[in-house]
Parts: structure tokens; sequence; C-alpha cells
């Protein structure tokens, strides 16, 4: 199920919203584990019983550790327990997430020697959002280990932070010790409530209204064989796509907070627009901000951080982004992506990026922009093969054959709407304006003005809803990129 589908809009969220406030809050949890497992079982029927059993591990790991810790002759250590839970979990992702990528890299590599072939074996099929529901569990064991948490005895309210319908699928990562209290003990009041409602349908806008919209031209775009692909098209293909998967990201991230306002919960921000960073470090500081400060507590941190000497220092970033590609998907292409971000990072923390701070912000861009273009045909081609022919068109290292292919065919008054709509919101226009409005609020003056914009903001929250309605019931273009992580 996904939240831009009337099934989620107009029966199961009305439904579940129904009971989770008719209920006692004894009951809510249980209600919501229900309603959450049904929420992720409605597209994997048989998918729901990995992340039971994820749910149940993690949840006797960390009572498990919690045990051993306060044992004066513990029979296990609480390093050899979290062990266990790390090898338990990283085990059930390479499983499902990469066993036959890494099957096929061997036959590859074995072919290329002429060296025969590993026998086949069946597709392993992908459990939606596995990368974030497992990365939420051991973030959980760790921070039991590390101490910062107690274990939660309650395996319905451990059940019910794993499995939270709002983010399950495609985050943002939430981690224990930000919602242990609300899974304890919340409450929504109406402000909470509206602003919800609010993020949602902005959340749900970008979705339909832009991404999808620019999904279109993008995928047409990038299936273009590269010989057959001129510079400009390429560029305008990396553009749209740059776009659509910030709308389709923070899109979703968007209704996940909403969702969690209306249901008492208080989700971390998860984008602080990206696309006006200067590097690729700022980049990474705006963009899909639970995955990197995750990766910084979890990985970065515990190989040392920066507090081994430079060279390690550098080894650890390094480390940390190839990881961090491979997180998003089993192929090369993204090992490479990773690649790129980790040389770019290392590049510039030597000094790259105090050359780079020191200059024009118009010429700051024109460094950061052509970078992370790049790497998004790395992360959108469907191989590496693929990605470098794409490359090579962007460019102009290509003898163009075959049909004249133009930007004209794939740029209607609908995407060039989009597109100028989706740069605008890449911008930080919306803040200032939160900004201008608080200070007319508490200034105590201009309450004409304070209504208008109030007025305004609601009308075009309505607005925005039923464009998005009207786009629901006349296009069928709804999955979410990270879905597929």
């Amino acid at each position: 199920m996904v939240f831009s589908s009337p099934v989620f809009l107009f029966v199961f969220l009305p439904i579940v919203l129904a009971l989770h406030f008719a209920l006692g809050r004894r009951v809510r949890n249980f209600v919501l584990m229900l309603a959450s497992l049904l929420f992720y079982a409605w597209g994997e029927p048989a998918m729901v019983l990995v992340m039971i059993l994820s749910i149940v591990a993690n949840y006797a790991f960390g009572l498990w550790l919690e045990r051993e810790r306060g044992r004066p002759e513990a029979r296990f250590s609480p390093r050899t327990v979290l062990t266990l839970s790390v090898v338990f979990n990283l085990g059930l992702l390479a499983f499902f997430k990469y066993t036959n990528w890494m099957w096929d890299s061997v036959n590859a590599l074995l072919g290329h020697f002429d060296a025969g072939a590993l026998p086949a074996i069946p597709a392993i099929r992908l459990p939606i959002g596995i990368s974030f529901f497992t990365f939420q569990a051991l973030s959980y064991v760790v921070d039991v280990y590390r101490k910062d948490v107690r274990a939660q005895k309650s395996l319905i309210d451990f059940a019910t932070y794993i499995s939270l319908f709002p983010q399950l699928i495609a985050g943002p990562i939430v981690r224990y010790h930000d919602v242990a209290e609300q899974l304890a003990d919340r409450s929504v009041d109406a402000s909470g409530f509206a602003y919800g409602i609010r993020r949602f349908v902005i959340g749900l806008a970008k979705k339909l209204l832009i991404a999808n919209t620019l999904a279109v031209p993008s995928d047409q775009i990038f299936g273009i064989p590269g010989e057959q692909l001129p510079l400009a098209l390429a560029w305008f293909g990396v553009v749209c796509y740059a776009v659509h998967i910030y709308f389709d990201f923070s899109g979703y991230s968007d209704m996940a907070i909403g969702l969690g306002h209306m249901l008492g919960f208080r989700f971390l921000e998860n984008f602080n627009y990206p696309y006006i960073s200067t590097t690729i470090t700022e980049y990474w500081r705006r963009w899909h901000i639970s995955l990197s400060t995750f990766l910084r507590d979890y990985l970065y941190f515990p190989l040392g951080g920066n507090r081994l000497g430079t060279a390690r220092t550098y080894f650890n970033l390094f480390t940390v982004f190839v990881l961090c590609g491979l997180w998003h998907g089993a192929a090369w292409n993204f090992v490479v992506f990773g690649i790129l971000h980790g040389s770019v990072m290392v590049l510039e923390r030597l000094g790259l990026a105090k050359i780079i701070h020191s200059l024009h912000p118009i010429v700051q861009r024109m460094y950061f922009l052509p970078v992370f273009l790049i790497s998004y045909v790395l992360f959108r081609a469907k191989d590496l093969a693929s990605a470098w022919d794409y490359l090579l068109s962007m460019f102009g290292f290509h003898t163009h054959t075959g049909p004249a292919y133009h930007v004209s065919l794939f740029l209607d008054s609908t995407v060039l709407v989009a597109l100028i709509c989706g740069v605008i919101g890449c911008m930080p226009w919306l803040p200032k304006v939160i900004a201008w409005r608080r200070a007319l609020e508490e200034s105590g003056q201009r309450i004409g003005l304070r209504r208008a914009v109030d007025l305004l903001g609601v009308v075009l929250v309505m607005s925005l809803l039923v464009l998005s309605a009207m786009e629901l019931s006349a296009n069928t273009y709804n999955p979410f990129i990270y879905f597929r992580f």
C-alpha cells in the first residue's frame, strides 16, 4: 500500500485515525501495530514474516543485552550479544538484498576467465523497505548496548516502533530514543493534527503533481540508447530526474511526518533543501538526514571517526560512503556512486571545500551542481554500462545515429510547469515566509495581514489537495523510488 493511493487515503487512513482516537491509550499501540502490519502485508503478504522475524529477534536481543549486563557472572558478554545481533541483522539484509547480485557477480568474473560458472539459484525477492526497518532495529540494539536507552519490555510497543506505517517503507529512519516516550504516552491536539494534515497534503502534492509528472520524461530519456542521445537532452533528462527524486523522496518524508503528527508522533526532519548546497559535504548534511546521521553515529564513529589520525579519518569517510552507495542498491553503479561521493568528500576535507567557500556563490554552484548531477546518473541508470553510456552522451562523446531526439519532444506545458515549480520548491523561500508570519504574530500588530496570510495558506493547501485528488484519479504512476531500497 502506498500513501498516494485511493485505498490508503479514503479507506485505510480514516479507519486507523478513527480507531486511534476512539480507543483507550492502553490498546492504541496494539491497534497501530496490527494496522501497520496490514499496511505492509497489503503489498508483501509473505514478506511480512521477514519483518515479524526481525521484530521478535531484536526484541529478544534487547532483553538479552540488558539481562546479561545485570548479571555479575554473565555467560555471554554484552559485546557478544551485540555481535550476534549485528550478524543477524546484516545477515538478514545481505541474504535478501545482495545474494543474487553477489552470485551473478562471481559468475561474471568466472566467465571472464573462462572458469565455468556456479549453478543457478532462484531469484530472491527483496522485501520492501528492508533496509529501513533493519537499520531501525539495529540502532535500537546498539543504543541498548550503549546504555542510551532501556530495553523495551513490551513486545507490542517494540513491534509498533519497528512496523510504524507512516515511516515504515522509506523512512525517515526513526531512532528508538526519539520516540520511546511517545510510544508510552502521546496526545494529539487540534493544532498538531492540523499541522499533520497540512504537511501530508504538501507531501502528497509533491509526489503527485511534480515527482510523477517529471518521472515520465526522465524515464523515457534514460531509456534512450546512448548513441541516440544528444548532449542537451542528456542534461535535461538528469535535471528532470534530480527534481523528480527530491520531490518523490522528500514528499514521502513530508507525508510520514504529517501522519506522525496526526498520531501523536514527532519524527525528525529528513531534508533541508539539499540542492542549495555548495559542496557534497554540505549536501549530505541536508539530504536524507536520518541516513547520514545513522551512518555517522553507527559506522563512522565506531570505525574511529577522526580520532585516529588523518589517514584513518579519510579511510573511514571513504568506507562509509562506499557502504552508503551499496546500501542504496545491489548493483555496481551504486558502488561507484558511493566511491564518487566518498572520494569527493575526502578531497573537500583535504582543502577543496575551503577553496570552494572562498569563491563567488555562482562559482560554488558551478562546482556542486555538475558533480551531484553526474552522481545521479550512476544512481538512476539500470547498470554501470548504461550509466557510462549516458555520461558519454552528457559530455558529447557519442556520434549520434538513429532517430533525432531533442528536448522539445519531452518538454510539454505540463512538464515545464512541474519543472519550474520544482526548481522553485527546491529553494528555501517557505521557511522565510513562515518566519515572517511568526514575526507578525510576535509583534502583535497587523492582525489583518496575519489573517490574510493564514487564509491564503488554507486556500493553498485546499487547492493542492483538490489538484492531487484530480491527478490521483487520472494517473496510475505511483511507485516511490526509495521503496526498492
